[in-house]
């Protein structure tokens, strides 16, 4: 890694604490672990092997569900046929090895043709998520540079300031894939070639470029394996949107590594949708957001079978969502960690080799492929000591890359901070996010697992604001959940955290908001609150 860390933050170079990565300790996962690094790691690496064309072609790739449950079922067959003759009329447009295309699009079957098209000519796709206003679209795609944009109609509006051309989906890329022969080779671009450019969430700030190598497939493949334990015949449904890592990573490229059919639903979120998939189609593997079972849980989802795996990413998961899915989906929901420079690396796995009891509040374990620890505070991967690791530095930011490395390199940050015992780990918040009231220093997330765990709490966010005596106050937003009251509210919190945590922590205002300040993605951003002023906190309310 060509990285070294510049701070005078020494609690982030003097104590370095290594946890016991548990499947070290498993001789045929480590053996696992090691194929899969040496499959990914072959000269002539080629995206379109590896995601489909190795792949009996009569088997199901997509089954691509609309919001009346109508079904259209997509083999690697076609896939590899229609993506061949797409690919050549790209070409014929002059895309080729190392492009950058912005794809704007919704879930639909040509999402993953178009993708294995622009894969199959060594091309890169910068995602773009559908939620995105036009300024979010003009940063991404004029920072990669891109030579082409591939929109659905409807999104083309949000185009009409940028200088790129611009290619229909719909009946456009039909009348291509009718009117051209199949590609008659796929690009061979190694392990170190890039095949995805994906900005990050910019929770903390701008988004930064992530280049995503195909040597990424050996890790994204062993988050399937070892974090969800998917089985052949599991039903899997991964209800992220594929404009993120989580959903591009998850929903799209380890199902087509693996060879395992991975639904895709169209329409957009609802509770009797999603309850209606669930049943109709015999989902037994569900993985999902914080958010997404927070509203299966508000809303009162119910399911005809249990769920044989469930499992949660994004944001740390709360005690009232623990607690509730067992009963409700039939399955504990386990919490995993990743981000958009790694993949997953820290799971609470459920490969039944590694898994065990959940400890309350864990993130999990490092996952097979990846060595953790922590550098003071820090939640830290190993670079040496993680065979599977492969993110090499943003995009033209050096001074980003260095801030994520300890001096000697050794020790990739995270940015978020937490601690280890006995190989796990739990969050305490993002490195930008602590508190530091009255000289204590405070993590958010310890104070909002308390307000979470009251009834009247549909959603919470932490912030410490400025104040002249203390330095920092503590400040909780809530939103309520449905018919909740206010009355007596903000004292029986404030006493919560008091008897739970300490009388130093408890947040000294309480705001009950319509809603908090998220990312496209769903993830809170707290430096909102932070520096919201009076006027902004009246309009949230």
């Amino acid at each position: 890694m060509n990285a070294a860390r510049n701070s005078t933050d020494q609690e982030f170079t003097n104590t370095v604490s290594v946890a016991d990565a548990l499947w070290l300790h498993r001789p045929e996962i480590v053996e696992e672990v090691q194929q899969l690094r040496q499959r990914f790691s072959i000269k002539n690496l080629c995206i379109a092997d590896v995601l489909c064309d190795k792949h009996p072609s009569d088997a199901m790739a997509f089954l691509i569900v609309d919001n009346e449950l109508n079904t259209q079922r997509l083999t690697f067959g076609q896939l590899a046929d229609k993506s061949k003759r797409l690919a050549s009329a790209l070409a014929e447009q002059g895309i080729g090895l190392g492009d950058r295309v912005g794809v704007l699009m919704g879930k639909s079957v040509q999402l993953p043709i178009v993708l294995l098209a622009l894969w199959r000519l060594g091309a890169v796709h910068v995602p773009l998520f559908t939620a995105f206003a036009g300024e979010a679209i003009s940063m991404r795609v004029n920072s990669a540079q891109a030579k082409l944009i591939i929109a659905d109609q409807d999104q083309q509006p949000k185009l009409s300031d940028i200088d790129i051309p611009v290619l229909d989906t719909g009946e456009s890329i039909d009348q291509l894939v009718n009117s051209y022969k199949p590609l008659e080779t796929s690009a061979e671009i190694g392990p170190e070639g890039v095949f995805i450019q994906l900005y990050t969430s910019g929770t903390t700030g701008a988004p930064k470029g992530v280049p995503v190598p195909a040597f990424a497939i050996a890790a994204f493949e062993a988050y399937m394996h070892y974090g969800l334990d998917l089985q052949p015949d599991d039903i899997y449904w991964n209800l992220a949107d594929p404009g993120w890592a989580y959903g591009l990573y998850f929903a799209i490229v380890g199902p087509l590594a693996l060879g395992h059919a991975s639904i895709m639903l169209t329409s957009g979120f609802s509770i009797e949708l999603t309850a209606d998939v669930l049943n109709r189609f015999e989902v037994t593997n569900l993985t999902g957001s914080p958010t997404v079972y927070r509203a299966m849980k508000k809303d009162g989802i119910r399911l005809d079978r249990p769920l044989r795996v469930v499992s949660s990413a994004g944001e740390p998961l709360t005690p009232d969502v623990v607690s509730w899915a067992p009963d409700v989906l039939g399955s504990e929901v386990r919490d995993h960690w990743g981000q958009t420079e790694h993949g997953m690396a820290i799971v609470n796995p459920w490969d039944s080799r590694l898994r065990g009891p959940v400890p309350d509040g864990s993130m999990g374990s490092a996952m097979p492929g990846f060595v953790a620890g922590t550098v003071g505070q820090s939640i830290a991967l190993s670079v040496e000591d993680s065979p599977l690791i492969w993110f090499d530095g943003y995009i033209d930011e050096p001074e980003k890359t260095q801030e994520r490395y300890t001096e000697d390199g050794q020790w990739y940050l995270t940015g978020d901070i937490g601690r280890s015992e006995q190989g796990n780990f739990y969050f305490a918040s993002r490195d930008d996010d602590v508190m530091l009231a009255a000289g204590y220093r405070i993590a958010p997330f310890d104070i909002e697992r308390i307000i979470a765990a009251d009834d009247s709490i549909a959603e919470v966010a932490v912030v410490g604001r400025p104040d002249e005596i203390r330095g920092e106050v503590i400040e909780a937003f809530v939103v309520l959940a449905d018919r909740a009251s206010t009355d007596g509210l903000v004292e029986r919190l404030q006493q919560a955290v008091r008897e739970t945590y300490g009388a130093h922590a408890y947040p000294r205002k309480i705001h009950v908001v319509r809603e908090l300040p998220k990312t496209p993605s769903g993830k809170v951003q707290r430096y909102v609150l932070r520096e919201a002023d009076d006027a902004a906190i009246i309009e949230l309310g």
